[in-house]
């Protein structure tokens, strides 16, 4: 089951994060322990709003509607946590400490009009007015265009202002500051994206006279580009002025390019939290130690080798996090840390940790997993609140000795090279081994030694057919089946089978492979391709999932929810999801008798999509947790669960009637609210409830009463895909015929890439599709294709759809028999083998009689010549003839020359002349890339309606250049028209008379 976000953008690398994939959750603080929600007027300033509005316009550019989701530090990988005594302190029953990270995360700006009810200005995407005057004006043109309309206090109010929701919105920051000093002088809160690197730097030097600000954020990875990937920050330092920023309580600076810290930083007196993940820091400055209000420092993800002894100065440090760095040892005066609580020290190098940390008492919380720790010093065991997280550490094993330096005869040799072409299916391996590079990007690696002889060897990459692919619940097909032959082969040694896959976020990748009865999942490794093979020419490698293999079958490349699984004693244990770390299973002593693996899924929940679905715009989800074990038996202790609440429901305000705790059965697709039945209570951000066996498990808060069919409705459409339909026509050749089925998320960048060579009707509209779901395409209304193709079933063209596969087919077509002239035609999709479980409400969905319809797209053939070909229309316009001599008349030059002053203001004045927004829809993919073409239809479209829409044409066509904001154009338009007139008058009077001169 996979749904995309709304906010999700398409990727040009097959991303398969689907518009109907499960959505992320909002975004947590970076150290992932609590949100604030400071308190906001939420009116906008008293100044001039409608130039303000239109000056904040010139600077913003377009919302990214799927903002990024905020780190919340590393992945926390599945396992058993090490606890030094039976006595532990429950942190989600504590009281939710204060995460710096969040103080800005509340304020989420709303998209509404900004245009202002005066009828000199013009509010539109592209253009803004910076007066109300009308021809002198000066205009500002912008791209990409701007969303429709933004609200002033969306993103100011009168302490906080958020400016990280739009790409390159920190240029708005010097432009407000030219306009209102005043009120801006007034700001605590503020929030800069750093992708914009002019924007930034302009806002670098507004900063430091916002004296004021207690929260600042500029932060990278905000926003993400058209293939889905987050914008890096470009902050690489700070100026020295920003130390009068003497009030500055938080500071979060993740995801930048800094080298080292900003020495201005030194100098702020009441700094008590400092966020620098995932910037390129290598060391930290021995004077850190003036940084004395300091309680929560994360330098999460940076290059740090060491500490400076300096650190232990830090008296009032509560929280210290310096994983996924390259630290091999920590300096003694660690232990100076005396009011340390939390100390993050996973994905490092160390080798031992110093004594000193016997002195830390009161820390609760050690993290230390990952690294190459040998031993937990005898000190610790004088905490006894104290917990250890020591996961994938060689605990108790000897150390590894230096590896011996190898002989000549152990010398590595590099194997041959094979680089096939798409007609060479078959190839030969000897036993010197052979690295295979087939095309696509697929790779085989035979090492020396797995055959005897030299052996031939096949390769095919196959439809994905139903028989040959096999989806478990929750799975999305990322590559085409590639089969190896022959089947029988045994191989001496391991080979390794590399199938390319597509892009996918927030899931697991793994191979599968089919022995000729059943599939199986095998042991995945993901890498990068090798440099030379790119599957694009003069692109990036392509991503790999690989396997080793002992013979030769069916292999394909599949993503799902990423597995947690752990191995559960009659000591207990606790499974950590590494997707969400709110989720915690915890597993009492003496809660089974044998060894039992337990397996956990967390999959992420659209709230809006759930919203929309049930009709409950209250509605709130949590996560939806699967879990599994072997052997399938009930556990003798009941296991502690814990998850997050829902989004915007905390322990604080939740309505317990509210809550629903629903059980899935995922053979029988049934939900059942069995909240009476299981101890439920809540902390402040989570929900914890004790169960026996396992299953499928959703907490929801709705006031639906009914919750249990409700829900069985809403899980069965979110596992489909919002997907639309292409039918375009090569231009140098309308016969021929491109149709395709893509996930909406993906529709604008492929017709941007086909726009060049083929032309068509927009998109359809949205339907929805399951994974793997048949479909066909049947020409209608005089067009015809040959039936002699083998994917043609009864006329009708047969699709599978697969959301990260390219469904699409390149066809002929022809006029119907006896059919003569032009031909405006039509290609209808039908569903073929409808699913048994397919919502009843998807199958009722049709607009014909045709219970199976799916959408229905326009296409046209021009008239046959003699020679059977096509006759090609070059773009013709009619004879203009607006108006009349005596109340205004213009020629189709006058019309040429008025479009050249027409720029993306295009659309604005096409809808004041009366175009519906379907057409204007229609000319714009028609001439996407062609403007001067597009403002031209526009303008023809409208006048050869004006030949029965009786007198004033040119009247109504200057009230829509005034209405627009055009008084230029409109000027204009009647200065051509009173020459005409004036011409017209001259001509009469001037006309000779009927009667002879006497």
């Amino acid at each position: 089951m996979e749904r995309s976000s709304e906010k999700d953008a398409a990727s040009d690398e097959e991303s398969i994060d689907q518009t109907a994939s499960w959505i992320t959750k909002p975004s947590r603080s970076e150290d992932g322990e609590m949100e604030i929600t400071p308190a906001s007027n939420g009116g906008g300033p008293d100044i001039s709003a409608d130039v303000l509005a239109r000056r904040v316009w010139e600077r913003l550019v377009t919302r990214d509607e799927e903002k990024s989701e905020k780190e919340t530090g590393p992945t926390v990988s599945s396992g058993v946590m090490f606890e030094v005594q039976a006595e532990v302190v429950e942190p989600e029953r504590d009281a939710p400490s204060v995460s710096p990270s969040s103080l800005m995360d509340t304020c989420d700006p709303s998209i509404s009009s900004l245009c202002t009810s005066s009828s000199s200005s013009s509010c539109h995407p592209t253009n803004f007015s910076l007066s109300s005057s009308s021809s002198s004006a000066s205009v500002l043109s912008l791209t990409p265009p701007l969303p429709p309309s933004v609200e002033l206090s969306a993103v100011l109010t009168d302490t906080r202002m958020t400016l990280d929701v739009y790409q390159g919105g920190a240029t708005a920051l010097p432009l407000l500051w030219r306009s209102i000093p005043d009120q801006l002088r007034g700001l605590q809160y503020l929030r800069l994206g750093s992708e914009d690197k002019p924007g930034l730097d302009g806002a670098l030097d507004v900063l430091p006279h916002l004296t004021g600000l207690r929260s600042l954020s500029i932060r990278g990875h905000c926003l993400c580009d058209s293939q889905g990937e987050h914008l890096p920050g470009l902050l690489t330092t700070l100026p020295t002025s920003l130390s009068s920023l003497s009030y500055l309580v938080h500071l979060d600076l993740s995801f930048n390019q800094l080298s080292c810290l900003p020495s201005c930083l030194l100098s702020l007196p009441v700094l008590s939290s400092l966020l620098l993940c995932y910037n390129h820091l290598s060391a930290l400055p021995p004077d850190i130690s003036q940084l004395s209000s300091l309680t929560s420092l994360s330098l999460l993800g940076n290059k740090l080798a060491s500490l400076p002894p300096s650190l232990g100065h830090l008296k009032a440090l509560q929280t210290l996090d310096v994983s996924h760095n390259l630290l091999q040892q920590l300096p003694d005066e660690i232990g100076s840390l005396e009011e340390l609580v939390k100390l993050e020290l996973s994905h490092n190098r160390l080798k031992q940790l110093p004594q000193s940390m016997g002195s830390l008492l009161s820390l609760r919380e050690l993290v230390i997993y990952s690294n190459d720790l040998r031993m937990i010093p005898q000190c610790l065991n004088k905490l006894p609140r104290l917990k250890i997280d020591v996961r994938d550490n060689p605990l108790g094993r000897p150390p590894t000795p230096p590896p011996l330096p190898p002989t000549p005869d152990q010398a590595e040799t590099k194997i041959p090279e094979l680089h096939l072409g798409f007609n060479q299916h078959s190839f030969c391996v000897s036993s010197a081994g052979c690295h295979v590079f087939i095309p696509g990007g697929a790779e085989l690696v035979f090492p020396p030694g797995c055959l005897v002889t030299t052996t031939r060897l096949e390769w095919a990459e196959r439809r994905p057919q139903r028989k040959w692919v096999w989806l478990e619940e929750h799975d999305i097909l990322l590559s085409r089946p590639l089969e190896l032959r022959p089947h029988g082969i045994t191989f001496l040694k391991p080979v390794e089978v590399c199938v390319p896959y597509h892009r996918t976020r927030k899931r697991e990748v793994v191979l599968r492979r089919f022995d000729g009865q059943s599939w199986s999942t095998l042991p995945t490794d993901l890498r990068r391709g090798s440099e030379s093979h790119s599957s694009h020419p003069g692109g990036r490698p392509a991503r790999l999932a690989c396997c080793s293999v002992s013979h030769f079958s069916w292999f394909m490349a599949v993503s799902r929810p990423v597995k947690d699984s752990c191995s559960v004693t009659a000591a207990g244990a606790l499974l950590v999801s590494s997707a969400d770390p709110g989720v915690k299973l915890h597993f009492p002593p003496d809660s089974t008798v044998q060894t039992r693996t337990v397996t956990l899924q967390v999959l992420e929940v659209s709230v809006s999509e759930v919203q929309s679905l049930c009709g409950d715009p209250q509605a709130r989800v949590s996560p939806l947790l699967c879990l599994s074990q072997t052997p399938s038996v009930h556990f003798l202790q009941p296991v502690k669960v814990q998850i997050p609440l829902p989004s915007g429901v905390t322990g604080h305000t939740v309505d317990m009637s509210c809550l629903h705790l629903l059980h899935g059965d995922s053979t029988a697709q049934t939900w059942t609210d069995i909240t009476s039945q299981v101890s439920l209570y809540v902390t402040h951000l989570y929900a914890i409830f004790y169960i026996t066996h396992f299953s499928w498990y959703w907490l929801w808060y709705t006031t639906r009463t009914c919750v249990s069919g409700v829900v069985r409705k809403v899980y069965q459409r979110l596992k489909q895909f919002k997907v639309q339909f292409l039918v375009l026509q090569r231009k140098t050749d309308p016969s021929q015929v491109l149709l395709q089925c893509l996930p909406t998320n993906k529709i604008e960048c492929r017709v941007e890439s086909l726009s060049e060579q083929y032309d068509g009707p927009q998109p359809s509209d949205l339907c929805d599709l399951l994974e793997g779901e048949q479909f066909f395409a049947g020409f209608e209304r005089g067009l015809d294709i040959s039936t002699d193709r083998p994917d043609c079933v009864e006329g009708r063209l047969c699709f599978v759809f697969y959301s990260s596969l390219k469904n699409l087919k390149e066809v002929y077509v022809c006029p119907a028999q006896g059919q003569k002239g032009p031909v405006r035609g039509q290609v209808s999709f039908y569903r073929g083998e409808i699913p048994s479980d397919l919502p009843e409400e998807v199958a009722r969905k049709r607009k014909g009689l045709d219970s199976q319809w799916l959408a229905t797209l326009p296409l046209k053939l021009p008239a046959l010549n003699s020679e059977n070909s096509f006759i090609m229309e070059e773009l013709q316009y009619p004879p203009l003839n607006l108006g009349d001599p005596e109340s205004g008349y213009l020629t189709e030059a006058n019309l040429l020359s008025i479009s050249l002053q027409i720029s993306q203001d295009w659309r604005v004045i096409g809808i004041n002349l009366g175009l519906s927004y379907q057409e204007l829809d229609r000319i714009q993919y028609k001439y996407r890339d062609n403007l001067g073409a597009l403002v031209l239809d526009m303008l023809f479209h409208w006048a050869r309606a004006q030949s029965n829409a009786g007198p004033g044409a040119v009247s109504r066509l200057v009230a829509a250049m005034i209405e627009s904001g055009r008084r230029d154009i409109a000027d204009e338009i009647e200065d051509i028209v009173n020459i005409g007139r004036r011409k017209y008058s001259e001509s009469l009077s001037g006309a000779p008379s009927s009667h002879p001169a006497v």
